[in-house]
C-alpha cells in the first residue's frame, strides 16, 4: 500500500504539471461531450464556437470595451473597500470596544445576499455607475473588515508587550509593530478578496448595465447564445486568476521570508 505524506511539498515543476494537466483533462472533457453530442449544444457549446465568439468579439471591439469597462467597475469597488474597510478592520482587531460595536453588524450584514440590495442601491445612487461600484463595495467591505481584524489579531501579544516595554505609546504600538507585522496576512487577505469582488461582477451589471462582461452575459442568456455565455464566464475566470497570481507575487516579492507568501 502506498503511503501518501500529508503536506508533502512538490517541485514547482510538477505542481505545475499537475495543475495543466487538471485544465487539459477539463478541456478535452468539455470537447468529447460536445462533440460526440452527449450534451445538447444549447447546454454546452463546442470550445470551438467559443473560440470563434473571441475571434468576432476581438474584431468588432466590443471584448476590450466590455472587458475593460468591467476591470474599472472591480477595481473601483475593490479599492474603495480597502481604503475603508483596512482601518476599520485594524481598529476592530486592535481594541476590544470597537470590536463589540463593529463585528456584530458586519457578520449579521455579510451573511445578506448582496443582490437583494440591487433594488435598494438603484434608489439610494440611481442607476449609473456609482450603483454598480457599490454593489461590489458592498460585497467586499463587511468580509473584509472581518478578515483585517483577524490578522490585526494574529499579532502575537509578546511583540506588543515587547513594544509596551521599550516605551512604545498605543499609536507608536499600531504603526511600528501590529502593521508591519500583519501585512503578510494583510496582501493575502486582499488577494482573497479581490476573488470575492470578481464573483460580485454579474450581480453588479444586473443595475441598467448596456455594457460589460456581466451584462454580455446576461444578455446573451435572453436569446440561448451558450457560445458567449461561455466566453464571458471564462474570461471573468482568466482575469481573475491573473490578479490572484499578481497579489501572490507579490506578496512573495515583498514578503518572501513569510510563510504566508508560499
Amino acid at each position: 500500500m502506498i503511503k501518501i505524506k500529508i503536506r508533502k511539498k512538490l517541485s514547482k515543476k510538477n505542481y505545475l504539471l499537475l495543475a495543466i494537466t487538471a485544465f487539459v483533462v477539463l478541456i478535452a472533457a468539455w470537447t468529447i461531450a460536445s462533440v460526440t453530442g452527449s450534451i445538447d449544444a444549447i447546454f454546452l457549446p463546442n470550445p470551438t464556437k467559443v473560440l470563434n465568439y473571441y475571434v468576432e468579439a476581438i474584431k468588432d471591439g466590443s471584448l476590450l470595451e466590455n472587458t475593460s469597462i468591467s476591470l474599472y467597475r472591480i477595481l473601483l469597488g475593490f479599492i474603495l473597500a480597502v481604503i475603508l474597510g483596512i482601518p476599520v478592520g485594524i481598529l476592530m482587531g486592535t481594541f476590544q470596544k470597537v470590536e463589540a460595536v463593529v463585528r456584530p453588524l458586519c457578520e449579521f450584514i455579510r451573511y445578506m445576499p448582496v443582490p437583494a440590495f440591487v433594488p435598494l442601491i438603484m434608489v439610494w445612487v440611481g442607476i449609473g455607475e456609482n450603483a454598480k461600484i457599490t454593489v461590489i463595495f458592498i460585497g467586499t467591505f463587511f468580509q473584509l473588515v472581518l478578515m483585517v481584524a483577524d490578522d490585526a489579531l494574529s499579532v502575537p501579544d509578546d511583540l506588543i508587550n515587547a513594544g509596551y516595554t521599550l516605551g512604545t505609546s498605543t499609536t507608536q504600538t499600531i504603526f511600528k509593530i501590529i502593521i508591519p507585522a500583519m501585512l503578510p496576512r494583510l496582501m493575502e487577505t486582499l488577494r482573497m478578496m479581490i476573488g470575492w469582488a470578481w464573483t460580485y461582477l454579474v450581480s453588479a451589471e444586473l443595475v441598467a448595465a448596456n455594457s460589460g462582461l456581466g451584462y454580455t452575459i446576461l444578455k446573451s442568456q435572453r436569446f440561448l447564445a451558450t457560445d458567449a455565455i461561455f466566453g464571458g464566464i471564462i474570461l471573468i475566470g482568466i482575469l481573475g486568476l491573473l490578479t490572484d497570481r499578481l497579489f501572490a507575487f507579490v506578496n512573495k516579492k515583498l514578503f518572501h521570508w513569510s510563510e504566508s507568501a508560499h
